[in-house]
């Protein structure tokens, strides 16, 4: 006599693996662009892992998956959004980083430091020294803040405010992405105002001392006294970045958290 054959029904199927695959496919957005996990060096067999265990912790927390079906429209609808969902997340918190680093661009175009910029492999764009130094002690003060911590929580909390299923106008409509821009320049000028003006301090008294000494060869001692005055001033600059990175971060992640 033969045994019975075992047979599941999609709705069984779909009743399994929608609460982790929603989760997985947005975790997996978030990867593909956020800061320090879309980086080339993490390999993409581990940034799956990684996703697939961070959708199956944060599963318990998430409201109930609606049960799509794997050949309607919505079930592709849905698939989309995720993805969007967990890029968006991703690049809001780059705006994080790109605030710093503009910041970074400015002091360095200030000494007078931009003309030794460099090809950075890690985003396929020109950069800076002063740039790619202030974009690494930032990196260090995300993993320091738990930034990493509170990007996973942002992405467990959009699924109340962003539900499997959703209409995906309405959330990009919520998100305001193309208003965050504007957090780039505001945060990137708040930083690096200090540094402005006591560079722009010494370009005064640079400039007092051709007019009083006109034989003195003002650019013999004016590129090593800025260069010298940048460096001190970045030194005491960094101890005060936490506050402005970890503001950074409440209003993204608030952005996620509250819609």
């Amino acid at each position: 006599m033969d045994a019975p054959m075992i047979t599941f029904t999609e709705a069984q199927i779909m009743a399994w693996v929608a609460p982790i695959f929603w989760p997985f496919l947005r975790v997996l957005g978030v990867f593909a662009s956020a800061p320090i996990f879309s980086s080339r060096s993490v390999p993409m067999r581990l940034k799956v892992a990684l996703a697939f265990l961070i959708a199956v912790c944060i599963q318990p927390a998430l409201p109930e998956p609606p049960m799509l079906s794997l050949t309607s429209p919505e079930a592709l609808g849905a698939v989309i959004q995720q993805i969007a969902i967990g890029v968006s997340i991703g690049l809001a918190v780059r705006i994080v980083f790109a605030a710093v680093e503009m910041a970074g661009e400015i002091i360095g175009l200030q000494m007078g430091l931009n003309f030794a910029g460099f090809f950075d492999p890690a985003t396929n764009a020109q950069s800076s020294p002063v740039g790619r130094y202030f974009g690494n002690i930032t990196m260090l003060l995300f993993v320091v803040m738990n930034g990493h911590l509170m990007l996973i929580m942002a992405v467990a909390a959009s699924f109340h405010t962003f539900p499997v299923g959703g209409d995906m106008l309405a959330v990009v409509q919520t998100m305001r992405l193309h208003e965050l821009g504007g957090l780039i320049f505001y945060y990137g000028l708040w930083i690096a105002l200090p540094m402005i003006g006591m560079l722009l301090f010494v370009n005064v008294v640079l400039g007092i001392i051709t007019r009083i000494a006109p034989q003195m060869n003002v650019f013999a001692i004016g590129f090593p006294l800025t260069l010298s005055v940048g460096l001190v001033g970045i030194a005491f600059t960094l101890p005060l970045l936490d506050q402005p990175v970890l503001q950074l971060m409440r209003v993204v992640t608030d952005l996620f958290l509250a819609g």
